[in-house]
């Protein structure tokens, strides 16, 4: 067969049915999942933010250096102890999704309706009873700046040490210990003093295996996007001190078609100043080869190697020569990725939800406890229809004005007794229901997270965070290579929405 002829055959091969990849033949941890409809084909050009999203971190170690180094400056810049340097790291005490109360020093876990499940104040369970007294007397505004969202990755070191510090000035009796308030405030400068410093990217830069993950499919996945004829565009707050670096590490010498890591895309721009970026005027500096702003910013359609600061999405879409729903931006931020473009722009969406694996594999090795949970639901509601209808008999009994010394009377009060039966037999199967609902709950929860359960999940309602992504994303996915088992011009299709009284 000649060289043309063979060519000819690959491609047409690779574009049988019998080739192309099918949804359930994907591992799910490694799926998209789709909340609304996303044609590829209509695609134009992809745009991808790079921590969290191209770089892939281990959270455990990037968490406790952010935490030290954060320590260090409550004690140098702010006076706090020197003892509290000793604190303890414990990743499990934050997830996405949580909410800071910084007048009381707790943090909980929303619902979709914004109402706190479990909460902590400190390092200690807060009961019902309190969350009660706290959250549900009276209508909460989570806008408002008594509460500090927890809803991103790089924010979860600021829960943990608020967290132990909370705990740690509780059992102190010095008068002029910080106010829960001050507290948080101190944290979150601090973390910014320690990143704007390069107390932590120093490191990270000269550790880099230790702290991101270097994917073996990124670079076959960019690849793949451009091969189709997609621009690619990289869009970063990081500096590009910091940007080259990492990027560099992730990609270079990864294909031979792409000598540099730049070589993959089309347009790079970093400080970008999300969510500003979305919503603001900044404009773009042009940036020579050390990373120094140059006195005279080009004009016009962006230049292919040249790299940018800056910026805001009008200037964007015009220099680019694209918007709208024909762009496509990857993240992992809800705020400055997702719900910013989406409430900006037209832009369509895509999530990286790293702890999607975990969630996943715990989800999928508790499949007979879920089932067994689901089953119990079901007995409850069972059991509270049939105590709710016998309650109702009883009342209709009661009020049967009936002489007992009658026949008739004889057969009320035989009925009311066989009523009253019924209903300690369903109170008790009830409280039992109710207790290995709990018991049930619990165990399924501890293996998500031992204090804060599944990170989509609040009780029997998604969760704030899990409500917030099916609201921003179009899709979302663990990684930015899972792109690479489908095809560029693949029609995401999302799942027919139902109201409760559609669903059979």
């Amino acid at each position: 067969m000649s060289t043309v002829g063979a060519t000819v055959d690959r491609v047409l091969n690779a574009g049988s049915l019998e080739s192309v990849a099918k949804p359930l033949e994907i591992s799910r941890k490694s799926r998209v999942y789709v909340n609304r409809n996303l044609r590829l084909d209509k695609i134009e050009m992809v745009g991808f933010d790079m921590d969290y999203t191209l770089a892939i971190y281990n959270q455990a170690r990037i968490e406790e250096l952010s935490m030290r180094a954060t320590l260090d400056k409550l004690c140098k810049a702010k006076g706090y102890p020197e003892e509290i340097r000793h604190l303890s790291y414990d990743p499990a005490l934050a997830i996405r999704g949580l909410v800071v109360d910084r007048a009381n020093g707790n943090i909980f876990k929303p619902d979709r309706y914004g109402f706190p499940g479990r909460a902590r104040h400190g390092l200690a369970d807060l009961e019902r009873e309190r969350v009660s007294l706290l959250y549900q007397r009276e209508r909460m505004r989570l806008s408002t700046g008594r509460y500090a969202w927890i809803d991103s990755l790089f924010a979860l070191p600021e829960a943990v040490l608020y967290a132990g510090l909370v705990d740690y000035f509780d059992h102190k009796v010095e008068a002029d210990r910080p106010d829960y308030l001050a507290l948080w405030d101190n944290i979150r400068e601090c973390i910014d003093m320690a990143h704007r410093d390069g107390s932590i990217k120093e490191i990270v830069r000269d550790q880099m295996a230790s702290f991101i993950e270097r994917d073996p499919h990124l670079a076959e996945t960019l690849h793949k996007l451009r091969s189709s004829g997609k621009r690619l565009f990289l869009l970063t707050n990081s500096a590009w001190d910091y940007t080259d670096p990492v990027m560099r590490y992730l990609l270079d010498g990864q294909l031979g078609a792409y000598p540099s890591w730049r070589n993959y895309f089309d347009v790079v721009v970093v400080s970008a100043c999300k969510p500003e970026f979305f919503t603001g005027d900044l404009p773009f500096n042009d940036l020579a080869a050390d990373g120094t702003v140059l006195a005279r910013p080009s004009e016009g359609p962006f230049i292919r190697g040249r790299v940018y600061s800056g910026g805001n999405l009008k200037q964007f879409e015009e220099r680019a020569r694209v918007g709208g729903d024909k762009v496509l931006y990857v993240g992992d931020h809800i705020y400055g990725d997702m719900l910013r473009s989406r409430k900006s722009s037209s832009w369509r969406t895509a999530m990286i939800l790293q702890e999607l694996e975990h969630e996943l594999t715990t989800t999928d090795a508790l499949r007979p406890q879920l089932v067994a949970l689901d089953q119990l639901d079901a007995r409850l509601i069972q059991l509270d229809t049939n105590l709710n209808e016998r309650q109702s008999a009883m009342r209709a009994l009661q009020r049967l004005d009936i002489d007992d010394d009658r026949p008739e009377g004889a057969e009320v009060q035989a009925a009311r007794r066989a009523v009253k039966d019924d209903i300690d037999r369903l109170r008790a199967a009830l409280k039992i229901t109710k207790a290995e609902h709990r018991l049930a709950e619990r165990e399924t929860d501890l293996a998500f997270n031992p204090h804060w359960g599944p990170i989509f999940r609040e009780g029997s309602e998604i969760s704030k965070f899990g409500e917030q992504v099916e609201a921003y994303a179009c899709v979302y996915t663990s990684r930015v290579s899972n792109l690479r088992f489908y095809s560029p011009m693949q029609y995401f299709r999302g799942p027919r929405d139902r109201m409760p009284h559609e669903r059979f």
